[in-house]
């Protein structure tokens, strides 16, 4: 199998959801979400008040993109036609063929919805089946009990704790970290097209 080319920003359409290079009007949908206590608690950023934070916010994400660093996506509601939240794809290795997905968050009124479901599915089928990676990891905060059950839903497996792995807005913060492999993904990926396929999808 020849080896792909470096990540690009990918749109990826679902049912339920579309996963689109992130821009700054998009990131201008994001506003509530990225206002809200709750959604931004254990992210690398403070809720973010206003245009100029945003607007900040969305540059530096940009930036980071064209250094290679990160691949970031707007998560569209189908159904609204709006950007409910975003995702990014980080540590990507061409030579390891292996990526983490991370920086994610969703409105809180999608929480345990189809539209999260979904968009873990697509993501990791484009980083399995169309970038032929081996290994997609994710990683959370230790205080983050929420998103290391949701991460555990999906079937990916918990690898460890790095104790004291980094200073998150003046907290020295654990990390878990989980993963997924290339073997693992056919029964990941039955198991999320069940889970949409029930009612809500989720």
């Amino acid at each position: 199998m020849s080896r792909p080319e470096p990540f690009a920003a990918p749109t990826l359409v679902g049912r339920y959801v579309r996963l689109e290079p992130l821009s700054l009007d998009r990131a201008r949908e994001l506003a509530p979400a990225l206002a809200d206590e709750e959604v931004c608690r254990y992210l690398f950023w403070a809720p973010l008040r206003g245009a100029a934070e945003i607007d900040a916010w969305c540059a530096q994400a940009t930036a980071d993109a064209r250094a290679g660093l990160c691949v970031p996506l707007a998560t569209i509601d189908l159904a609204s036609g709006r950007a409910v939240g975003s995702t990014r794809l980080l540590d990507i290795s061409q030579r390891d063929r292996r990526v983490e997905i991370g920086s994610t968050f969703v409105a809180r009124e999608h929480w345990r919805s189809a539209i999260n479901t979904e968009s873990k599915l697509l993501l990791l089928s484009h980083c399995f089946e169309q970038r032929a990676c081996l290994r997609v990891a994710l990683k959370t905060d230790g205080r983050n009990l929420r998103s290391q059950q949701a991460i555990e839903r999906l079937g990916a497996k918990r690898e460890g704790t790095l104790r004291a792995h980094m200073n998150v807005k003046g907290f020295q913060r654990d990390t878990v970290y989980f993963s997924i492999l290339a073997d693992e993904w056919p029964a990941i990926r039955a198991r999320l097209e069940a889970k949409l396929a029930a009612p809500r999808g989720a």
